[in-house]
């Protein structure tokens, strides 16, 4: 061959030989690659594809799992992302009144003294059994329970005499023994007088007003007889006919109605405060409002 023969044209033969080594190379750092992440998803789409390419058509188990990954996320599959069925949370909140603490412990303060006041009003009523046992017993006195009040009614029969406003001996001895006992019981005392229906006309007594009110007159004023019964305390009230027990339709239902009532009132004047506390308090618990958080 002469110096001037030129060299054949086209590419060399080690040009192909040195562009399969690459591709090898690239496919080979493309499997490295694949296996140092841990997504099964992705493995399984680069798997796929690559058993397509060198033709496989058959699965081979394996023995052992492949290195960067476990059998949990080898066999997960994420699902399919679903709504939630509401679209917004709601959250119930309370706004709390700043007086609403100090209320609650008033009203807790008025409940234990409700409750001690119960207890005392349950104590002057045994007392009062004791001293009027015999009474009691023999009908001619009553004694009810009436809230926080403790009433004493006494009939006509054995205290006065008909049309009279008059104590009986026996009947001044029993209240001044009734007296002893109210002055360790505390509470306001009111003095009642009450008639039948039939009409009085006498010289001493206009109406049955008149007769109602001399006869709790007569009881107040043998109470005061005894010097630690403190007269702030008493008030009397004569109703005539107006608040009959029964119908004045019988002798034995007007001798029922004729009475006179000594009624121990140990409520006070917190009455009208109790209800004000329960009233701001249910007010303080019922000021509620719901809230919506939209979600992020």
């Amino acid at each position: 061959m002469s110096d001037e023969e030129e060299a054949p044209a086209g590419i060399p033969a080690w040009v192909m030989t040195f562009a399969d080594l690459m591709s090898l190379l690239m496919c080979f750092f493309v499997l490295l690659l694949s296996f140092s992440e841990i997504d099964a998803q992705r493995f399984k789409q680069i798997a796929g594809e690559l058993s397509k390419a060198f033709g496989v058509q058959r699965d081979v188990p394996a023995l052992e799992v492949p290195m960067g990954t476990s059998a949990v996320f080898d066999k997960f599959s994420p699902g399919k992302p679903e709504p939630t069925p509401l679209d917004q949370v709601r959250q119930q909140t309370t706004t709390q009144d700043p007086q609403l603490d100090t209320l609650r412990g008033e009203v807790d303060a008025e409940s234990e003294k409700a409750k001690q006041a119960q207890e005392q009003l349950k104590e002057s009523s045994e007392q009062l059994q004791q001293i009027l046992k015999e009474e009691l017993q023999a009908g001619r006195m009553q004694l009810l329970e009436e809230n926080r009040r403790i009433i004493l009614r006494v009939e006509e029969k054995g205290s006065f005499s008909s049309g009279s406003a008059d104590l009986t001996p026996e009947f001044e001895d029993l209240l001044m023994n009734i007296s002893d006992a109210l002055v360790t019981i505390p509470g306001e005392l009111t003095i009642e007088g009450h008639t039948d229906n039939i009409p009085i006309s006498t010289a001493r007594f206009n109406s049955n007003w008149d007769l109602s009110a001399s006869r709790a007159s007569a009881v107040t004023n043998t109470l005061l007889f005894n010097p630690q019964v403190a007269p702030e305390r008493l008030s009397l009230r004569g109703y005539a006919d107006t608040k009959p027990r029964v119908a004045n339709d019988t002798p034995e239902n007007r001798a029922m109605n004729r009475r006179v009532e000594i009624i121990i009132d140990q409520s006070g004047s917190d009455d009208q405060h109790d209800e004000q506390l329960r009233s701001l308090l249910q007010g303080g618990e019922g000021m509620q409002q719901e809230m919506e958080v939209q979600p992020r």
